[in-house]
């Protein structure tokens, strides 16, 4: 049987519009000849860099890839690395997202044609934007994985372009998931989530709805909430119905819920 070698693979991309997956980090490029190599879309700083070679190393080993020769078709930092791995990108998205922990910032971001998905992220728990991984098919069970170093233009416009229906750019929000030990988060069904703080009464909330069930009467939100297929995305105000208080502390928030207390950065998109 004829084997094709993970190089030609991944120029296969070029056919499949791999620049539409390029601008899930908002990187777009015109189409070009397999054989011409990546070019870097921007200048990085060191440490930027730094922290993206560490996390190629880190998504290696845990997608068990090959490296090859990014397509040219990605304007891609010279910094960045591409891995050709045998397995779906469905498969691939847990074992990253699980590896990297609070380093994720959100969850996988798909394009609207499902070719592609990406990640920010960052080197230290909830800290800024260092780096992004970008995932694309390339069959059923290949993929092109890239990892390369983030500069602000790519994480502002990576974050604008895969903001939830109903959000409200500007304003800060919480995933529920990073609530845990202080508020506990229930998906309904529906578009419904139940939110109970400590010794609260529960916060019965809708997606797409200001309008909100607290105990057996009703609330107003600041904001409505959304979500992203699987996470509620909670205006951060909204926490003050649950008689939860909230603390600046530069980027990040304390946010205190009766006796339990967690420190979290607000997402802004």
């Amino acid at each position: 049987m004829l084997q094709i070698s993970p190089a030609l693979r991944v120029a296969g991309l070029l056919l499949a519009g791999l620049s539409g997956a390029a601008s899930a980090q908002g990187t777009a490029a015109p189409a070009s000849t397999p054989a011409t190599p990546a070019r870097p879309a921007a200048s990085v700083s060191a440490a930027t860099a730094k922290a993206a070679s560490r996390l190629a190393v880190e998504v290696s080993g845990t997608v068990r890839g090959q490296i090859v020769s990014c397509p040219g078709a990605l304007r891609v930092s010279a910094s960045a690395v591409c891995l050709y791995v045998q397995n779906a990108p469905a498969s691939l998205r847990p074992l990253v997202r699980g590896k990297l922990g609070a380093r994720a910032l959100g969850d996988w971001k798909t394009t609207p044609s499902g070719k592609a998905s990406s990640l920010l992220v960052s080197s230290t728990p909830n800290g800024p934007v260092s780096a992004y991984v970008l995932l694309t098919g390339l069959s059923d069970r290949e993929t092109l994985v890239v990892v390369d170093a983030a500069n602000p233009a790519v994480a502002q416009a990576a974050s604008a372009s895969t903001a939830p229906v109903g959000v409200v750019k500007g304003q800060p929000y919480v995933l529920g998931r990073d609530l845990v030990g202080v508020v506990s988060v229930t998906s309904l069904g529906a578009g419904k989530f139940r939110l109970l703080g400590s010794g609260g009464q529960p916060l019965t909330v809708t997606v797409g709805q200001k309008t909100a069930q607290l105990g057996s009467g009703n609330v107003e939100l600041p904001l409505i909430p959304a979500t992203d297929g699987r996470n509620l995305i909670f205006p951060l105000a909204g926490l003050r119905s649950l008689g939860c208080t909230l603390t600046p502390a530069g980027a990040n928030v304390t946010v205190a819920c009766g006796t339990a207390s967690v420190g979290l950065k607000p997402i802004v998109f």
